[in-house]
């Protein structure tokens, strides 16, 4: 999250000595004899944009619902490429939050340690990050009822419809996680407690100085491996080829990682991930959607390199 950005600068306190009778007036604003410098109309309002950016970044919108920022500076952000995007949230969406948010919603603190198998009743959980408007989210959860799903994302709009399209659908296997998904992993999350992860259409960060902001990389898999169980499925899905490519290498180069496909590749969409608007808007317009998926592997034998 970005600083408060200081919306008016400070003038020096140092005042001019008395100008001549003859000389020109000094410029308009300029401070004189001490006094104080009315503001203009565009500066007075200019402020008070600030100061209302401001009050967004750091209040919840709903009482009872996601805060804006869950975590504040309580820990270091090793990712910072996102941050809430609050707008337009429409009648529907600001009654699912305010009704369902304290049932199911949660936000990404990390100030503790959630307990799983009570969160979701005993059920197997897989973790997705990103859902978008939660379509797809919600018909896997309808889909699949013996499996909890732990839906992180940081759009509110996207929050409220999820809630309310999972209500709707009778599916109440669905948390929603507000936050940043790598404290939430790092902090919150115990040894071996995921059966899956789930990453769909990321933001693929075309441009080669932001690759680095790209999700899929090693460092979070050696964030992630920890805090999933051997045989858990980690499922990629992009349709951005290059991004793709780093997903398949980076997996494979991983010695906790194996793919589930005889040669090495991609795999088909598999039944339980639903054709989404998005992906199919992206179909029509020629691109190509790949599917990865691989499995987490057992410890090797010896002391583990990777600790978290």
């Amino acid at each position: 999250m970005s600083e408060p950005v200081n919306p008016t600068p400070k003038t020096s306190g140092a005042t001019a000595e008395p100008a001549p009778a003859a000389a020109a007036a000094p410029p308009s604003g300029a401070p004189t004899g001490g006094a104080p410098v009315p503001r203009t109309d565009e500066e007075a309002r200019r402020e008070a944009s600030f100061e209302r950016q401001r009050r967004l970044r750091q209040e919840p919108r709903f009482p009872g619902g996601p805060a804006a920022d869950p975590a504040g500076s309580h820990h270091e952000r090793r990712i910072r490429s996102f941050q809430p995007r609050r707008s337009r949230v429409t009648t529907g969406q600001e009654d699912a939050l305010q009704r369902l948010w304290p049932l199911w919603g949660l936000d990404i603190d990390g100030r503790r340690v959630l307990g799983l198998p009570t969160l979701f009743g005993g059920l197997p959980v897989v973790l997705e990050i990103g859902f978008g408007m939660g379509e797809a989210t919600a018909q896997m959860a309808a889909d699949d009822p013996g499996t909890g799903i732990l839906a992180v994302d940081v759009h509110t709009p996207g929050q409220g419809n999820l809630l309310g399209l999972a209500e709707r659908a009778g599916a109440t296997n669905v948390r929603v996680a507000n936050g940043d998904a790598i404290i939430l992993l790092r902090e919150m999350l115990e040894p071996a407690s995921l059966d899956g992860l789930r990453v769909y259409f990321p933001d693929p960060w075309p441009k080669t100085r932001h690759h680095k902001r790209r999700l899929i990389q090693p460092e979070f898999l050696d964030l992630v491996a920890p805090r999933l169980k051997p045989g858990a499925l980690v499922h990629c899905a992009t349709d951005w080829e290059p991004y793709a490519e780093q997903m398949l290498d980076v997996l494979t180069a991983h010695p906790l990682f194996e793919n589930t496909q005889a040669d090495g590749g991609y795999a088909p969409r598999p039944a339980f991930r639903p054709l989404t608007r998005f992906e199919g808007q992206g179909l029509d317009k020629g691109h190509v959607v790949h599917d990865v998926l691989f499995t987490r592997t057992a410890e090797p034998s010896g002391p583990s390199s990777i600790s978290h």
